[in-house]
């Protein structure tokens, strides 16, 4: 890898209720099952055991190892300088500016949510299940919120996989390309009751205060009991005050899910931030029909929940809203509104809840953060499971899997010195690799996905190959 490739390129990722399967694979039984468990267990001592239980209860860890470094000490204009205005590539940033994770695991945070796509599996109706569709799109970038490190990218060949039985689901993923990087991903659920599968490369570009992503990439779902298939993009990510000021997230832009088999669509707009903020975190949209006949109207904030409601009641209440008839929220001091920064970007003071319209339904709620998130890089409680590495699941993993990157553990450990020597060691010895390719004229060869067309939408795609369960990794590269 030249450098980091992507300058904060993941920055991309409830309530709890608890044939298309040609890409899952034949055999639904899950071997060798992993599971992000607790410090304190103590591992797989043999390929294929599972990690011990306390009362049939699989622990998970509640906090990282150590915690999150200072980033006080760097200065990310002199390396951004130069780049106004231009995709990032190439770029090498200090490993301070990172989180211990790699983008495949940042991925996996798809998955945080997985109850909606199992509720949606359940329920009768095409309108609630493109809901809880919707819901699940909006909840995977929820984690994003206050999360301003860069994760690691994936090295050519890296996998991540995660098996949580209690959340009913497995999940695998490949980098399939370097340049340009490209992550594919497959999760089935275990009771095959859906596949989500996709293959993303956002495109970053910075613009002298902030980075901005811009997704590329088609995410598919596919409903197997109800043989339903949708398809969307993610929205736009931009991060402000890379340079100077306090680091903000915001998500824009128009996410439309398509429902191949009914004709139904989902539109949801991310609003932009706006001059006086009230905008921020908002969604708002429609389900429609293949006629374009308004079904239901959502809204919400992907920071905190979504609600749903038939649309004449949402009208009548905007109306009444429109007429004074409802009393509004408290606005604070226009000028206080209206002072900005000449050097930062001025994240809004006043962040009103969602204002919830009698008689909605609600469709997801985010989840409540652990109290030490900020000492965690601003880890969920899913985040922080996710590199966690059992004594004795290294028998049973993938030798690409991301747990065992050593510059992601040495920075999970805390050991900065060694996170940035193994981190220059990888990307060393993957030019390395590289150059013996173009010598022998060889090509490189993905191990888990395949070049394809994306069965529902007839673009390129990379397909899941199937096998990685079976859990014969003679075939992996040595990219460690």
């Amino acid at each position: 890898m030249d450098g980091d490739e992507e300058f904060f390129d993941a920055v991309s990722g409830f309530d709890s209720d608890k044939s298309l399967g040609g890409l899952s694979e034949a055999n639904p039984r899950v071997t060798a099952v992993v599971h992000t468990g607790s410090s304190t267990c103590n591992g797989a001592g043999k390929a294929g055991e599972r990690p011990p239980q306390e009362n049939g209860v699989q622990k998970h860890r509640t906090s990282l190892p150590a915690p999150m470094s200072t980033r006080s000490d760097f200065s990310v204009w002199s390396i951004l300088k130069r780049c106004i205005g231009l995709e990032l590539s190439k770029i090498t940033m200090p490993i301070a500016f990172n989180e211990p994770l790699s983008f495949l695991q940042r991925l996996t945070e798809y998955m945080e949510h997985v109850h909606l796509l199992h509720r949606a599996c359940r329920l009768p109706q095409p309108l609630e299940r493109m809901q809880c569709v919707a819901a699940f799109a909006v909840s995977a970038v929820a984690s994003q919120w206050e999360r301003t490190g860069k994760p690691f990218n994936p090295l050519l060949g890296e996998t991540y996989e995660l098996v949580r039985e209690d959340l009913g689901f497995r999940f695998i993923c490949e980098q399939v390309s370097h340049h340009p990087p490209i992550s594919a991903f497959h999760s089935e659920g275990l009771q095959q009751d859906f596949l989500f599968h996709g293959s993303i490369y956002p495109k970053l570009r910075f613009w002298g205060k902030s980075v901005e992503a811009e997704p590329r990439g088609t995410i598919t779902l596919e409903l197997l009991r109800h043989s339903e298939a949708y398809t969307w993009t993610n929205p736009t990510c931009c991060v402000h005050n890379v340079i100077i000021g306090k680091l903000w997230i915001e998500q824009y832009g128009t996410v439309e899910i398509l429902n191949h088999s009914t004709g139904d669509k989902c539109v949801l707009h991310f609003k932009p931030c706006g001059l006086f903020g009230k905008e921020l975190h908002r969604v708002e949209g429609h389900i429609q029909d293949k006629n374009r006949r308004k079904l239901s109207i959502i809204y919400g904030k992907w920071t905190e929940g979504l609600w749903g409601i038939d649309p004449a009641a949402y009208e009548s209440f905007r109306k009444q809203e429109r007429r004074g008839e409802l009393p509004g929220p408290a606005r604070p001091d226009d000028a206080a509104e209206r002072a900005e920064s000449s050097t930062a970007d001025a994240e809004p003071a006043v962040q009103e809840t969602v204002q919830v319209i009698p008689g909605s339904q609600l469709l997801w709620r985010v989840n409540a953060r652990p109290p030490n998130s900020a000492q965690m890089y601003n880890f969920t409680s899913f985040t922080v499971s996710l590199n966690e590495l059992q004594t004795g699941m290294e028998k049973i993993l993938a030798p690409t899997d991301c747990r065992l990157r050593p510059d992601i553990r040495g920075m999970e450990d805390g050991n900065m010195d060694l996170a940035s020597q193994e981190k220059e060691r990888l990307e060393e010895k993957q030019r390395a690799a590289r150059r013996e390719r173009a010598r022998e004229g060889a090509e490189w060869q993905t191990r888990w996905f395949r070049q394809g067309k994306n069965p529902h939408t007839g673009t390129p795609d990379w397909l899941y190959a199937g096998g990685y369960f079976e859990r014969d990794f003679s075939g992996c590269p040595d990219i460690y």
